[in-house]
Formats: structure tokens, sequence, C-alpha cells
């Protein structure tokens, strides 16, 4: 019986220590400073008291349906916009080039900046949007301050962020389909939506599918544009769960906060995981 050499691990060691360090650690002491009481410099470990309080939020079953809400429809809008950008933007139409970069330039913006410019052009009296639609005699409602609309206004403000990533994932999709599908399918005569729906739509599921997963993570964890649009208001009509979390570490309820980034992080993977293996499941099929 032979003997395996350890040389090859040598090489798996910086990558193997970068990730312990990185991420494998914080992780760690982010589940232990979740049972603890912490106020930065000492920490006694309390046990599951941080869990229980934290899920004893009054606002909390309001702050993750919130969360659910935001991150499906978020989803769902990037997923078909992006699709139905990225097929226009790959027909051969004027100015594709220029529009590619238009659709992917909200991507580069920053977060917060996004969020307090469309805070103002969002004013009920003062903002651009309302003030435009008064121009065609529309009374725009309070996009913000609206306790129905504050979450959809964020919502539609994170799709035209982040539709042009999906948008890109979507052409590099479109671009690895074989021009011989949609040669075969008009031989056939099919329209083009046919072509659409039986060629293109199954055949760039891959991009879909990471499309519906980036775009979900994204929805359920986001922080910086609710905050920067609304800081959860009014009242807590816009809070999500990191949201909340973060008015925990605002009033020095460390542990407590961590607490909640752990049930955020559960919550995503008990989300994410049976959901990428059905879609991959699925690809497989087709």
């Amino acid at each position: 019986m032979t003997r395996r050499s350890p040389y090859p691990y040598w090489f798996v060691m910086p990558a193997a220590v970068i990730f312990t360090v990185l991420f494998l650690a914080p992780t760690a002491l982010s589940f232990w400073f979740s049972l603890t009481n912490w106020d930065l410099f000492q920490a006694s470990f309390i046990g599951l008291d941080n869990f229980y309080d934290f899920l004893s939020e009054p606002y909390l079953l309001r702050g993750l349906t919130n969360t659910l809400i935001f991150a499906i429809v978020t989803s769902g809008l990037k997923t078909v916009l992006g699709l139905l950008l990225a097929v226009q933007l790959t027909s051969g139409i004027f100015g594709q080039s220029l529009l590619r970069s238009v659709v992917f330039f909200p991507v580069l913006v920053s977060t917060i900046g996004v969020g307090l410019l469309f805070a103002e052009m969002m004013h009920p009296t003062d903002g651009a949007i309302n003030v435009a639609l008064s121009y065609i005699g529309i009374d725009g409602p309070g996009w913000l301050t609206n306790p129905s609309l504050a979450l959809y206004s964020v919502a539609l403000v994170d799709v035209w962020r982040g539709v042009g990533l999906a948008t890109l994932i979507f052409i590099a999709g479109l671009a690895a389909i074989s021009p011989e599908y949609y040669e075969a399918a008009r031989i056939d005569g099919a329209t083009r939506t046919q072509q659409f729906w039986r060629v293109t739509v199954p055949l760039v599921q891959p991009a879909t599918n990471a499309v519906i997963i980036l775009s979900l993570i994204g929805g359920l964890r986001l922080f910086d544009l609710i905050w920067a649009m609304t800081r959860g208001g009014p009242g807590f009509s816009s809070d999500v769960l990191a949201s909340v979390i973060y008015k925990q570490y605002q009033s020095g309820f460390y542990g407590l906060s961590t607490a909640g980034n752990v049930i955020l992080f559960a919550l995503i993977a008990f989300i994410i995981a049976p959901l990428a293996w059905w879609l991959n499941r699925r690809e497989v099929d087709q």
C-alpha cells in the first residue's frame, strides 16, 4: 500500500488559511456572541436568551413579512424585466451597445446615493416625480410617506438599480444558445413569440436560475436602500429584518442584534438551499 504524499495539500493551504480567517472565524464568533450579553468589551454567556428576546420583538412579524414581500417582488421583476431587456438588447436594434451601457449604469452607482436621490425625487410635494405628474393633471401619492406604498416604492427603486446586472447575466445566457435552434424553429414555421417560449426560455434556464437566486438573496438581506429611503418608516411599515437588527445595534444591544443576524442567516439558508436544489434539478431534467 503506497502512502499518499502531503505535497499537494500545501497548494491548498493559502486558500484554506484565508477562508478560515476571513469567513469561518467571523462566522463562529458571531454564533458565540449571539449567546452572550455583549457590550463590545465584555461578553457573558446567557444561552439562548438573545434568540428568545429577538423572536419576542413586537414588530418582528411585520419585518419578516416585509422582507419576504420585498425579496419576492424584486426577484420576480428583475427576472422578468432582465430577460425581456436582454432579448431586446441582443436583437440587433439601433444603438444596442449604448443601450446596454445605459441599462447597466445604475449597478455602478452607490446604493446609498441612489436611495438619497430617489428619496428626494419621491417627496410628496416637492419631488420631481409628483411635480412631473402634476403637469398632466395627476395628483401623485406620498410614495414614501404612505404606509401602504413605502415598501413597494423602495422595491421599484431596487429593481431599477439591479435590473442591469440581471440583464447582463441573461445576455451571457442568450449568447450561449446556438443559432441553429432558432434556424430549425423558423424552418418549422415558428413565430417570434413561439421561438421565445419554446427555445429562448428553456435554453436560458441556467441564467434564469442564477438571477433568481442572486436577486432573492439580495432582497432578503437588503438594508442600505431601505435605510437611506425610509429608515423603516413611516412607523414600521417598511421595516425589514436587516433594519430591525440595525436598530438593535443602534440601541447598544450587540448580543441581541448578533442573534438577529444568525436568525437572518438561517432564514436565507432555509429558503435558498432547497430552492437552488429544485432549480438545478429542473435544469438537469430539461
